[in-house]
């Protein structure tokens, strides 16, 4: 019996015996500072990173885009190097005039056939009806060329690309002639105040 008394206590001694418990983490107080440190360095690096490329973006030069007239008149200047050779000539005022149209006066004159396009043309009222009439005629002597095998000579091509030149001139936009015509003035005034007479 006392065995089973002995027993009985030393199952009931067991059952209150509890289990270790884990160690308890004791906070670091370095290892927050660490932390924090590592993202303040953090912040500054991009900061003087996001500051670095301010700095190289501001000094790219901005390139001021060129005007749809002055492009247009830039690409019939070089168009002149070709006159000896009709259809490479005809194509390239052609194309010219069709780009500083749709550009100029937003007209999708790249994408249409030479009817397509003057009959939109006639709708509008962005051109006078003489310079319309020009560019008509305009554009089909460059189509006589570019489709039918047309040759003419040096004096229709010169005229052909007076006309184009002709058309971008009377379109262009008046605030550039105004700003045109006093560099012009000022350039003159100089010249004369330089050259007394």
């Amino acid at each position: 019996m006392i065995t089973n008394v002995t027993a009985k206590t030393a199952t009931a001694n067991v059952a209150d015996i509890r289990d270790i418990k884990p160690p308890v983490p004791i906070p670091n107080v370095w290892e927050w500072l660490w932390w924090a440190l590592g993202a303040l360095a953090l912040a500054a690096i991009l900061f003087v990173a996001w500051r670095i490329w301010q700095k190289r973006r501001s000094q790219i030069p901005i390139v001021p885009s060129i005007p749809a007239h002055v492009r247009a008149k830039q690409k019939l200047q070089e168009a002149l190097a070709l006159i000896a050779q009709p259809k490479p000539f005809c194509i390239l005022v052609s194309d010219t005039i069709r780009a500083y149209l749709e550009e100029r006066f937003s007209f999708h004159a790249p994408e249409r056939t030479t009817e397509e396009f003057l009959y939109e043309l006639q709708a509008t009222d962005l051109l006078s009806p003489e310079q319309k009439e020009s560019l008509g005629k305009f554009l089909e002597g460059c189509d006589l060329v570019k489709f039918a095998k047309y040759e003419p000579g040096e004096t229709e091509l010169r005229e052909l690309h007076g006309s184009a030149l002709r058309l971008v001139e009377e379109t262009e936009p008046q605030s550039n002639l105004t700003s045109q015509n006093e560099a012009e003035q000022i350039g003159n005034r100089q010249l004369a105040v330089g050259n007394p007479k």
